[in-house]
C-alpha cells in the first residue's frame, strides 16, 4: 500500500539531509511503529506519505501511485484517503467538538445529511459522545487528543498516520489512545504510528521500524513466541 524506493530528502534552503536511501514497504492492513529519537526522520516519513513533502531522491508510492506526480486537486484528494493525527491536537479553539468534526466533513465534501451519524459514530469510538458540545479549552489533554483521533476516523480512511500521538500524555491516556488505534486496525485500516515511546510496542507488539539519523537501521516483527525477530538491519 505504501512503498519507499531509495528515498532521500534534502531541504533545499539549508541543504540539510533528512533521509538517506530509505526503502521499505507497508502492506495493506499492517500496524507499524516508526520508532526513533527526535530528529530520526519519523515525521519526515509521514509528511512524505501525506504529500506535505516531496522526495528529492527516489520515489514514494501510495496504492501504486507515485506521489511526486500529483498536482493541484490531486493532492487534496490523496489526503482524503488518510486520517492524520498530530501530537498537538490542532482543534479549532472557537468551535465545539461537534463543530470541529463537522468542519472537516464540510471541507471533505461529505453530504450534510451524513454528518450527524458520522460524528456520533466517531465520538462513540473514542468514548466522548458526552463532550460533543464542549470547547477545546474545556477538555483535558487526553480528551483533546481523543477528539483528534475521532477527527481522523470520521470517514473511515484506509490509512491512519499518527505522529507522536501520545507524546503529551501520561501512560494511562497513552494506552487509551493506543486502544483506539488498535480498534481502527481491527476494522481494517493500515496504521502507522511514529513514536519515541518504547512502551507502545511493548503494550501492543507489531512491526517496528527503527530510524536513526534519517536511515532505517532495523525492521523488526513480533516472533511467534512474542519475541522480536530482526528482519534486516545494520
Amino acid at each position: 500500500m505504501i512503498a519507499f524506493h531509495r528515498v532521500g530528502l534534502e531541504y533545499p534552503r539549508t541543504k540539510t539531509k533528512a533521509l538517506y536511501n530509505v526503502s521499505l514497504e507497508i502492506k495493506k492492513g499492517e500496524f507499524v511503529y516508526l520508532l526513533g529519537h527526535s530528529g530520526a526522520g519519523k515525521s519526515t516519513l509521514l509528511a512524505l506519505v501525506l504529500r506535505r513533502l516531496v522526495a528529492t531522491e527516489g520515489a514514494v508510492y501510495f496504492q501504486g501511485q507515485n506521489l511526486k506526480a500529483l498536482r493541484g486537486d490531486q493532492v487534496a484528494l490523496h489526503r482524503r484517503r488518510i486520517g492524520m493525527v498530530f501530537q498537538d491536537h490542532r482543534l479549532l479553539s472557537d468551535l465545539t467538538v461537534e463543530e470541529n468534526l463537522a468542519f472537516v466533513l464540510q471541507v471533505q465534501g461529505v453530504p450534510r445529511k451524513e454528518w450527524e451519524v458520522r460524528i456520533a459514530q466517531a465520538l462513540r469510538r473514542v468514548g466522548l459522545v458526552h463532550k460533543k458540545r464542549a470547547f477545546p479549552e474545556e477538555l483535558s489533554v487526553g480528551e483533546a487528543q481523543r477528539v483528534a483521533l475521532a477527527r481522523a476516523l470520521l470517514t473511515d480512511p484506509p490509512v491512519i498516520l499518527a505522529d507522536e500521538p501520545t507524546g503529551n500524555l501520561d501512560l494511562d491516556n497513552a494506552l487509551m489512545v493506543l486502544e483506539i488505534l488498535k480498534a481502527a486496525h481491527a476494522r481494517g485500516a493500515t496504521v502507522v504510528v511514529a513514536t519515541h515511546a518504547r512502551e507502545l510496542p511493548e503494550a501492543y507488539p507489531a512491526r517496528t521500524i527503527l530510524l536513526k539519523a534519517g536511515q532505517v537501521v532495523r525492521d523488526e516483527r513480533p516472533g511467534g513466541d512474542g519475541s522480536i525477530r530482526v528482519k534486516e538491519g545494520v
